[in-house]
């Protein structure tokens, strides 16, 4: 059996035993315990279409962090994970694989054979990302998974659904809505991405129909004419009083539209005329609405033109924008053209410019479900972190329009919707009817569409413990604490979920939204597909490890900001997990004799502690308090910056090499507490760091000697308490001692750098000092034995300094060496009277071809500059080796 670390630190050689061990031991478990107190984090569910993607790897680290910290603090934590089916997005790559596979497209099956062929699909593809999950050391209650379309989310759906239904606060309705031409399907406005594109207003003339001018009217979307009703002016607009009442022809095809007044049209804008199209813009429809107008669309689903566009019908909308604007302008009818950048709304799966469209959909009516997510965040029962992103929340809410949630898929939850088949009365219920209420039938058939993929994904929280029925793990684990998740999904996601725990669960469905940023590329680039920019986790775990992504990734952000993936970074990671490796192999080591067996070692009560033992707990007892502070203010970046600081700058630069005279001297019972102190300080800073780096830290806690009694798994390192504070642990007196002798130690090394003086040369050190005396003389041993330095001089500041020396400064004493000690002076003189020898050439050199005017008028300018840098340089250079001979008391052939 292995007693120490392996020579060289390969993650691979661990991170995969290491998470079975976890798992098969049960360590990510959390159970109803009334002895705890309950920490629960639900994972945004990941698409099954997806593989782990660097936006996943940030999200889930940040939330793994969190789970292990709490799960070490004493918590029931459970971090619950799960899946989601993505409606649009499955769908669409389901019928493309149903298609490699048969050869036929989707029309060309039943619904039921569709949704077998689904399932299979799922079964097969829907694991993979959660199996990579586990690569990056994710620590959920795996017994616990779930999917947003398994049983129990299903039930949660249904009732959700139908009790809004009685409410009256789900509808159906027909009205416009976004339309993806290419899924096929309604989308919700917070499903529309919009993009600024370069377009262009066409101003076309209407003709008046009794003769006169007409009016002239902008629009960007020509194609959509074939859909006008009417022409909108502000009732103000003096411009039109005329025309208001009157009838103009819609140029070429004649048909007479009126000429309205209406508040919507801006006089500044334009021409100040609007056409009105209610079946293709949302702000028509609502004039269209207000004027009780007639409602005529122009466009198939697939944003092909239909029969009213006349000899355009089956053309693509683009294609027809082209020859209808190209008719227009030969027939007359264009006034101009202007360059504009127009915002285009694009699906949020396939990126297709969405189209308003009139369509039968079932609404969820907001007005009122909006209000207590607004009073939870005004109130600050509900937290935002960064708190900025409060204030979007509460516009979207403020200003938030009747929820589409109807779409017309195959894949999803279907609307618990049924018609009776003789008298078309709607039935809402959680099974198909067995008799018409109003007309005794029973024959029914259930709605054909699906709902909103985010209308289950907003019970997630509590669907997930269980609800509808009343679990124990719902009544334990809910609310749960932090929901953690990118700010591009805040109004998706985060809002839904809040107004439908508010609505569902009479309060809100967690404490905290701790927002995130997006990953970018080194360029700051967004990573896409388009650009072939991204970067799969999985490729850099197989290279750097799992720890060093993770610590790349969380060390590198703060709440709310997006961060970017440098290499350098994650090379910096991988150092440090190298170092902290190689650190615990000496500590390892020293603890054991030859065979292996640990050496006796002082505890708590027996230990006599030096300066420097004293210093390092002291410093790890503050890292203690300062990483708790961080990770409860959800600042992750400062507390695995602080951990890396304290294991980097001071257990392994300062402390290991501090102990080490202890550790190879004479004194055993030193020794015993030598060895306390190592490996006490240093399982605490795996503790701190185990959130962050599970990995290493678990396989370095296997090596270390054990805590009391505990054996198997209950020895882990992810099961072993969080470090706290104690105040009693805190030696001010003993670590300002040690830091004044740090402090000297560098000053004796920058000037041993400055000199270019070997750090094998041995040094005699002068400190001039009023106050540190006894500091300096009680470490003297550490000072003279890191530092390399014979012997420690002290003395007042009161006479003259001494000469021939070289100086560095520290809080309390300056700190001198000897320019003899330094320097070999025979040698060094030797050297640099060569080297003024040397540069004096060099100057003269330059300097004689310069006053060649020659060389002066003829050389191009390029090069007589270049000459005259060169003299500068050199002149400067000669100026430092004569000032370097004179501080050594040489008389230079300058004087």
């Amino acid at each position: 059996m292995k007693k120490n670390l392996a020579k060289t630190y390969d993650p691979k050689d661990f991170e995969d035993r290491i998470y079975e061990t976890w798992e098969e031991s049960g360590a990510f478990n959390a159970e109803v315990d009334p002895d705890k107190k309950p920490f629960t984090i639900v994972m945004p569910p990941p698409n099954i279409t997806g593989q782990l993607h660097m936006g996943h790897a940030l999200d889930q680290t940040l939330q793994d962090v969190l789970t292990r910290w709490k799960r070490m603090e004493g918590y029931s934590a459970l971090w619950l994970p799960g899946s989601d089916h993505a409606s649009i997005a499955t769908e669409v790559k389901v019928a493309n694989k149903l298609y490699e596979d048969t050869g036929k497209h989707k029309s060309e099956f039943t619904r039921e054979e569709f949704l077998e062929y689904a399932w299979a699909w799922k079964e097969e593809y829907g694991s993979r990302i959660t199996k990579q999950c586990r690569k990056l050391g994710d620590s959920c209650d795996w017994r616990r998974e779930r999917f947003t379309m398994d049983e129990g989310c299903n039930k949660a759906v249904t009732k959700f659904f139908i009790d809004l239904y009685n409410k009256g606060w789900i509808y159906r309705g027909n009205r416009l809505i976004n339309w993806c031409p290419s899924c096929k399907t309604s989308l919700s406005d917070a499903e529309v991405e919009h993009e600024d594109e370069n377009g262009k207003y066409w101003y076309f003339r209407y003709p008046a129909v009794d003769g006169g001018e007409g009016i002239v009217v902008a629009t960007s979307r020509p194609e959509t004419m074939f859909g006008d009703i009417a022409i909108a002016v502000h009732p103000s607009d003096e411009r039109y009083k005329d025309l208001v009442g009157k009838n103009v022809y819609l140029p070429i095809l004649n048909r007479e539209i009126p000429v309205i007044a209406d508040e919507y049209p801006d006089p500044e804008k334009g021409t100040g005329a609007v056409k009105i199209t209610p079946a293709h813009d949302p702000n028509d429809f609502e004039v269209g609405a207000r004027h009780d107008l007639e409602i005529l669309s122009c466009m198939n689903d697939d944003a092909t033109m239909n029969e009213l566009a006349g000899k355009y019908e089956g053309m693509d909308r683009y294609e027809c924008r082209k020859a209808w604007v190209k008719e227009l302008e030969e027939a007359g009818y264009l006034v101009k053209t202007e360059d504009m950048v127009i915002p285009v709304g694009k699906c949020y799966r396939c990126h297709s410019a969405i189209e308003p469209m009139l369509s039968d959909q079932w609404f969820v009516k907001m007005e009122e479900l909006a209000k207590p997510a607004i009073e939870a965040a005004t109130s600050g029962e509900l937290e935002h972190i960064p708190a900025r992103f409060e204030k979007i929340y509460l516009n979207w809410l403020n200003d938030i329009h009747d929820w589409c949630i109807s779409r017309q898929l195959w894949w999803g939850h279907r609307i618990p919707a049924y018609y009776c088949d003789e008298c078309g009365e709607l039935v809402v219920a959680d099974h198909m009817p067995e008799t018409c209420p109003k007309c005794g039938g029973h024959h029914f058939h259930q709605d054909e569409d699906v709902l909103d993929t985010w209308f289950s994904s907003a019970l997630w929280p509590f669907s997930t413990l269980g609800w509808p029925e009343k679990t124990p793990e719902l009544d334990y684990f809910y609310p749960t604490s932090v929901m953690v998740t990118g700010y591009d999904i805040l109004f998706f996601w985060v809002i839904r979920m809040v107004f439908s725990a508010c609505e569902t669960m009479h309060e809100i469905p967690f404490k905290y939204v701790f927002l995130h940023g997006l990953v970018r590329d080194e360029q700051g680039r967004k990573m896409s597909k388009s650009l072939g920019n991204g970067i799969d986790p999985l490729v850099v775990i197989d290279q750097y490890g799992a720890d060093a992504l993770r610590f790349m990734l969380c060390t590198g952000i703060s709440p709310g900001n997006d961060t970017r993936f440098l290499t350098s970074r994650l090379e910096s990671s991988r150092n440090f997990a190298n170092k902290l490796w190689n650190a615990s192999r000496f500590t390892i080591m020293n603890l054991q004799d030859e065979d292996g067996n640990f050496l006796p070692m002082a505890d708590e009560a027996t230990a006599v502690l030096q300066d420097e033992d004293k210093w390092m707990i002291s410093r790890v007892n503050a890292a203690a308090k300062a990483v708790t502070e961080s990770l409860d203010k959800f600042e992750l970046g400062l507390a695995g910056q602080k951990v890396y600081e304290v294991i980097w700058d001071e257990y392994c630069d300062w402390y290991i090499e501090i102990v080490k005279r202890r550790l190879y001297g004479e004194d055993e019972e030193d020794k015993k507490t030598a060895r306390y102190v190592l490996q006490k300080t240093l399982k605490d800073l795996i503790k701190l760091l185990h959130p962050f780096m599970p990995f290493i830290t678990e396989e370095i806690w296997g090596f270390l000697p054990k805590e009391g009694s505990e054996t198997g798994a209950d020895a882990m390192l992810i099961r072993a308490s969080w470090p706290q504070y104690d105040e009693n642990l805190e030696y001010p007196d003993a670590t300002a001692r040690i830091e004044t002798a740090i402090a000297a130690i560098k000053a004796v090394r920058n000037i041993r750098v400055e000199a270019d003086a070997a750090p094998s040369r041995k040094l005699n050190m002068i400190v001039r000092t009023d106050s540190l005396a006894d500091t300096i003389e009680g470490t003297g041993d550490i000072i003279r034995k890191i530092a390399n330095v014979v012997e420690i001089t002290v003395e007042g500041t009161d006479g003259d300094a001494p000469k021939d020396v070289m100086s560095a400064v520290i809080d309390g004493a300056e700190i001198l060496i000897p320019l003899e000690d330094l320097v070999d002076f025979e040698a060094e003189l030797e050297r640099l009277q060569k080297e003024k020898k040397r540069l004096e050439g060099e100057v003269t050199r330059v300097e004689k071809k310069l006053s060649n005017k020659g060389f002066v008028e003829k050389a191009p300018e390029a090069v007589v500059n270049q000459e005259k840098e060169k003299q500068e340089k050199y002149k400067e250079m000669l100026a430092t080796v004569v000032a370097r001979l004179e501080s050594m008391g040489a008389k230079s052939d300058n004087e």
